[in-house]
């Protein structure tokens, strides 16, 4: 996030930074907080707020930062490389109803320790 911008400002600003795509009235989905846990040392501890939106305006860039970029269908999500707890959370977001909370624990390798989803 930047100075003085709010969480759903961040993700329009974001989002078309990396995709060159302008989200029209994104929802909030979910607000998750990940541990990374090295025996009973916190290690580090971060939030990440997701957002689901079906509308859009601009042109998909091929290619950015994060690698190339491609449409997929919402059944081939899951198939896709990712933590795993990305699994659980996207799940909801594509299937669910209304917002979620959860906390994700991680080995410092990403291994995933345990998890709770919290649908409200």
């Amino acid at each position: 996030m930047e100075t003085g911008e709010s969480v759903k400002d961040s993700v329009v600003r974001e989002f078309r930074e990396e995709t060159g795509l302008y989200l029209e009235n994104p929802t909030l989905k979910g607000v998750f907080t990940f541990v990374i846990k090295n025996g009973d040392v916190t290690e580090s501890e971060w939030m990440m707020f997701t957002f689901f939106a079906d509308h859009y305006q601009g042109q998909l860039f091929r290619e950015s930062a994060e690698g190339k970029l491609a449409w997929q269908p919402a059944d081939a999500i899951k198939e896709l490389p990712m933590a795993e707890g990305d699994r659980h959370l996207l799940d909801y977001v594509i299937h669910g109803s209304g917002m979620i909370f959860g906390t994700f624990y991680y080995s410092p390798d990403f291994e995933l320790l345990s998890y709770r989803l919290d649908p409200n």
